[in-house]
């Protein structure tokens, strides 16, 4: 008997764990940039979809350095620290949200969830909600966020790119998460924010407390609609 496998699919027509390969193969087949991978289990697929990334040996040790380089940049003198984390349980499904603000000695959380959505509208959630938290704030901002679709997406100018093309990517398909992207950009125009990347379930105590806030948020009844999903 052939064993079973469960399909991640980072970058599709619609995101998420997979266990049959037919159901997968619809969501990137023809879809240009598709990004997906298989794995013997769940938890392993999920955690590749926090941080999508193929290994290949001749730059394996290249991509940890980098990866080491931009956590242990130094954080500027008075700066508001923030850590974030969000997914959603099988994805789509139930999820939630979890925020750590760090300012000066002063630490406090948030989190919250919606009954059906997906792992990167609550990795962007939590960002958003963040960024509402600390609105007027003169202080730089330092963000850390386990999800290369979000920090990427800013760090790296594809949300505005693809706000300039009418939310179209390079390859004219629909950039998803658009309401979510365009509220984002939106709340950056006033303030000093630097999107940071860290490695998920690598140890680092405010990331766990972040995920543990958002899968503890994602279990809680009578969640709220997330209408910028279920409207779609």
């Amino acid at each position: 008997m052939a064993k079973k496998k469960y399909y991640a699919v980072a970058d599709g027509r619609q995101t998420g764990v997979y266990t049959d390969w037919p159901t997968a193969e619809k969501q990137v087949k023809g879809y240009g940039g598709a990004k997906f991978k298989s794995f013997p289990t769940r938890d392993e697929a999920e955690s590749w979809l926090k941080d999508p990334q193929y290994s290949r040996k001749n730059n394996s040790e290249k991509v940890k350095k980098q990866a080491a380089g931009r956590q242990a940049a130094p954080v500027p003198p008075g700066s508001i620290v923030i850590y974030t984390d969000g997914g959603a349980i099988n994805n789509p499904g139930p999820g939630g949200y979890g925020i750590i603000i760090c300012d000066g000695a002063q630490k406090h959380e948030l989190s919250g969830g919606f009954r059906m959505t997906t792992n990167n509208r609550m990795e962007m959630t939590a960002a958003i909600r963040a960024l509402r938290e600390v609105k007027g704030t003169t202080k730089q901002i330092v963000l850390y966020s386990d999800s290369s679709y979000l920090v990427n997406g800013i760090e790296k100018g594809w949300a505005r790119k693809w706000q300039a093309n009418g939310w179209r990517k390079a390859d004219k398909s629909a950039a998803l998460n658009s309401d979510l992207w365009a509220e984002l950009l939106e709340l950056m125009q006033d303030i000093r924010v630097e999107f940071r990347w860290v490695k998920g379930h690598a140890g680092n105590e405010l990331n766990e407390r972040c995920d543990k806030l958002a899968v503890s948020s994602a279990r809680q009844p009578g969640l709220p609609i997330d209408h910028g999903y279920e409207a779609k």
